[in-house]
């Protein structure tokens, strides 16, 4: 008896800075190595996608964010990708523990690089909207601890 599939539930961020957003190349150890992605990963059991998202960044590049708007969500296979825009909360990552390389990119710039084949949607929606959409995005009100 076979078990019935299972979707599984990924996020990944568009962090936009200075009207550049974050593209992070696949490091040699990892599934897809050399192709360039937006920092995430999978949703576990009980998180929400939006808390999900802000512990795969601490984890991945040791920032905090905060989680925006949904910009597009993609359902290929078994992976559910929801993409959310995200503001930086602190310093901009200068490494991480998935990726050998992090490069700052305006939205024109995106299709240039070898993505990875569930980005490629997000990558092509993000040449519709310009840098400051994006920045309005991912604004969103300050939580109560934020504002304190």
């Amino acid at each position: 008896m076979t078990s019935p599939s299972r979707t599984l539930q990924v996020v990944a961020a568009v962090i936009v800075r200075d009207g550049a957003v974050l593209a992070c190349r696949r490091a040699p150890h990892k599934d897809a190595a050399g192709r360039w992605e937006f920092p995430g990963g999978k949703v576990e059991a009980g998180e929400t996608p939006e808390a999900a998202l802000a512990r795969e960044l601490r984890e991945e590049l040791g920032v905090d964010v905060r989680v925006g708007a949904l910009l597009d969500r993609t359902v290929t296979g078994q992976v559910d990708l929801a993409c959310y825009a995200a503001t930086l909360l602190g310093p901009a990552p200068t490494a991480s523990t998935d990726h050998d390389a992090l490069e700052w990119r305006g939205t024109g710039a995106l299709a240039g690089l070898d993505w990875a084949d569930a980005d490629l949607p997000v990558v092509a929606r993000l040449a519709e909207l310009e840098a400051e959409a994006l920045t309005a995005a991912a604004a969103v009100a300050p939580t109560e601890e934020e504002a304190r």
